[in-house]
């Protein structure tokens, strides 16, 4: 079966963290004049909370700049640095992120979701020790904040450290229950001990937590389909497409378990979709393995039975 593609999701805050009291969301106001014409008359809370409000609104770039001009005007304000920095990392822009972490962590010693951040930004950059550092350093502030213990999770499990790992994702699931990402990369690290019922117990527990979550029935399904039990792997790739129409590896394993059973035409109808999923995303090897597994079913249906 082909591995399941999913890049790592590191964690981050989710909501924007406002410090101090006099940092309130104002209410809706009409349209303001450009930025730069007001700049004489704002402070730095001023245009951190247009920054805000417009990050409520899906305006990252007039957020970007809102926040960086909270920074210039209050260079130790760390939560116009630390939310520069969610709004950065929001965009694609990684260093210039973890630039703006850091830099809260420099304004507030103490800010704990800021080092987790900056950890998630450096692990996401493969910048593995130093990530790990900053989760420690995090954790060592709030050792209840389960998106640190997730991303140092994933630290762990790059580091092919699966028993750390599993420890830290058990700590993120504690104090985050809400989140199926942890459950899943348990279950990603029983794999890579070969635990299968402990690996089926987690997506199950992932999938449980969210029914939408394509790799986790998409990773039960390859351990059903390497059992031989092949109807309940096919119904977790379907359940794994139905959760996302553009996973192609869930098309990928629904034309395994069709060649098995020898449905050969369903086969090519997946395989093919599968091998256009992985060329429109990049992933040429798969779609060439696609393509190969694609022709052989092909030949097989067209022979006579």
């Amino acid at each position: 079966m082909g591995s399941s593609f999913s890049k790592y999701r590191i964690a981050t805050v989710a909501s924007l963290i406002l410090l101090g009291e006099s940092i309130l969301f104002s209410s809706a106001s009409p349209a303001a004049p450009p930025l730069l014409a007001q700049a004489s008359a704002k402070t730095a809370t001023d245009w951190l909370n247009q920054g805000l409000q417009a990050i409520q609104v899906g305006k990252v770039q007039d957020a970007i700049a809102a926040f960086k001009q909270a920074t210039q005007l209050a260079p130790n304000l760390a939560a116009a640095h630390y939310n520069l920095g969610l709004a950065l990392r929001q965009v694609g822009q990684l260093q210039p992120s973890a630039d703006a972490f850091y830099r809260a962590t420099q304004a507030d010693p103490k800010f704990a979701p800021a080092f987790a951040n900056l950890g998630g930004a450096l692990l996401e950059g493969n910048n593995l020790q130093l990530a790990n550092d900053y989760l420690q350093r995090a954790l060592e502030l709030d050792p209840k904040l389960g998106f640190a213990h997730y991303n140092l999770g994933l630290v762990r499990e790059q580091q092919r450290d699966c028993q750390r790992a599993i420890a830290s994702f058990k700590k993120a699931m504690e104090y985050s229950k809400n989140a199926p990402e942890p459950a899943y990369h348990i279950g990603m690290c029983y794999l890579q001990q070969s635990k299968l019922d402990k690996a089926k117990d987690a997506f199950r527990q992932a999938i449980k937590i969210n029914p939408k979550y394509s790799e986790a029935h998409y990773n039960l399904g390859s351990i059903w389909f390497n059992q031989g039990k092949l109807q309940e792997a096919l119904e977790a790739f379907r359940k794994s497409a139905e959760a996302n129409s553009n996973y192609p590896n869930a098309y990928h394993g629904a034309g395994l378990v069709f060649i098995q059973l020898r449905q050969f035409s369903d086969a090519v109808q997946v395989l093919q979709f599968a091998r256009d999923l992985y060329n429109a995303q990049g992933n040429s090897q798969w779609a060439k393995n696609a393509e190969q597994l694609l022709q052989q079913a092909q030949n097989l249906n067209y022979q006579p039975r």
